[in-house]
């Protein structure tokens, strides 16, 4: 009887036994099988996917092609049909040298002006024909794109470039600045080619502010009044180039420019005090500066520029004797404020200016001041010429300084940004405007010894 239930109890626990094995078995077989759906409907969501990707690539693809075709462009950026590519001896690449960085970057500078024309009156004149206002209104400007080059090593010394070609509207190009430069870092350095020095004469928020020449040619213009501005050996000359050498020494700095160039350049249609100048050789300028700013926001800057050539040019006497018109020597002082450096919201510029001028059969004193505040500009220029010689020459109306004797140039000039247009950095609107009084001791040109000129300007800056 004990045999008996003995191996009827062991034949239940191995049925029992049995039929667990096959469930559990059961249950790890169904756990594979979940495990290989899940697997497969991973892989179909991937290949749809990739499936959705390259037909987005096809389609911008196409859109691009389209554009390109509409253009009539070389299709760029990898757009390179394959069967194309693969005629290359290599891949099509954009590659720089390595020896140092490459900026590339833009500035575009339009104006829209009003004005009195320049060197003529814009009051009634009884001698002349014409529109008795002689006002005109003008929209220019340009683009420039710039290329700078440079390269510095782990001992300080660097070396570099800047080529900065122009494209105004007159459908020309020209060029800025082309110049090469070398050095060490808070040391020294040398530059060579076409730039401008040291600016003795800062406008602060320059952007309209017109007197006899604004660039670094045609400064002088003949019977229109002078404003000097210690800007003639100052560079950016289209008629010759520059070599400077400088020197950091703390809180010091000094430089030296020296500028060849032809001297009848500085002179609006060549003619000097009613004569035309004939050139002997080139002038050889030479501008030292010393500059010392005690803290970041304060400097001051002395300067003397001096044409060290004789007989550089000049004119032809009733003798038929050359005279020597090419002695011209400057000075300057300048004093600046620069509290955007430490406050950059509500900081305040200031520009104090003076320069004087000992020229052949001319002496120029010019005095200025400027202050910039929350955008905005305000600048007073004050010039007393005094002419010796003048040739007496018929200007034809072009002129108002047709005598010698002497004659005062009262200037006031203002502007005001709206920065951030469109909350677009760099993208800023300029309001500019001047108004200009020629006073003279000898016969005026309307009889009156006055002469106004105004204008206003519309600027849009966009750097790039």
């Amino acid at each position: 009887m004990k045999k008996s239930t003995l191996a009827i109890a062991i034949g239940l626990l191995l049925v029992a036994n049995t039929g667990f094995a096959k469930t559990a078995k059961m249950t790890l077989e169904q756990r594979l099988e979940q495990l290989e759906s899940r697997l497969e409907a991973a892989e179909n969501r991937a290949e749809q996917a990739e499936q959705k990707v390259q037909d987005l690539q096809v389609q911008q693809a196409a859109e691009i092609k389209e554009i390109k075709a509409a253009q009539g462009n070389t299709p760029v950026n990898g757009q390179t049909p394959a069967e194309e590519t693969k005629k290359n001896a290599s891949t099509p690449n954009l590659v720089l040298s390595g020896y140092g960085d490459l900026k590339i970057y833009g500035d575009v500078e339009f104006n829209m002006d009003a004005e009195s024309n320049h060197g003529l009156l814009a009051m009634t004149n009884s001698t002349y024909d014409g529109d008795p206002t002689n006002e005109k209104w003008d929209v220019n400007g340009r683009i420039l794109l710039g290329f700078d080059g440079m390269r510095k090593l782990d001992n300080g010394y660097f070396a570099g470039f800047s080529a900065q070609p122009l494209g105004d509207l007159s459908g020309s190009v020209n060029i800025d600045d082309s110049v090469f430069f070398f050095g060490k870092e808070n040391d020294w350095k040398i530059k060579v080619g076409r730039f401008e020095a040291y600016d003795m004469f800062p406008l602060n928020q320059d952007t309209f502010v017109e007197h006899s020449g604004n660039t670094a040619n045609d400064l002088y213009d003949d019977g229109s009044g002078y404003i000097y501005m210690m800007k003639e050996g100052r560079g950016r000359s289209d008629s010759g180039g520059n070599f400077l050498m400088s020197k950091q020494i703390d809180n010091w700095y000094f430089e030296l420019n020296t500028l060849l160039e032809d001297g009848t350049s500085l002179y609006n249609d060549g003619g000097y005090h009613g004569r035309e100048m004939e050139q002997q050789k080139n002038v050889a300028y030479l501008r030292p500066v010393v500059a010392w700013s005690p803290t970041d926001e304060f400097t001051v800057s002395a300067a003397m520029e001096s044409n060290v050539v004789n007989n550089a040019y000049g004119y032809t006497n009733k003798k038929g004797e050359f005279v020597d018109q090419s002695d011209r020597t400057g000075y300057g002082l300048t004093m600046t404020w620069n509290g955007l450096k430490s406050d950059p919201d509500d900081g305040i510029v200031v520009n104090v200016n003076t320069a004087y001028l000992d020229a052949n059969n001319e002496k120029d004193f010019t005095a200025a001041a400027n202050v910039l505040w929350k955008r905005f500009e305000l600048g007073y220029i004050y010039a007393h010429n005094k002419i010796d010689d003048y040739a007496g020459v018929v200007c034809d109306n072009d002129c108002w300084i047709d005598d010698e004797g002497t004659y005062d140039i009262h200037t006031f000039h203002a502007s005001y940004q709206f920065a951030n247009v469109m909350d677009m950095q760099n993208f800023n609107i300029y309001l500019g405007t001047y108004y200009s009084i020629l006073n003279s001791d000898g016969d005026g040109h309307n009889g009156d010894g006055s002469d106004d000129r105004y204008g206003a300007r519309v600027r849009f800056k966009y750097y790039f």
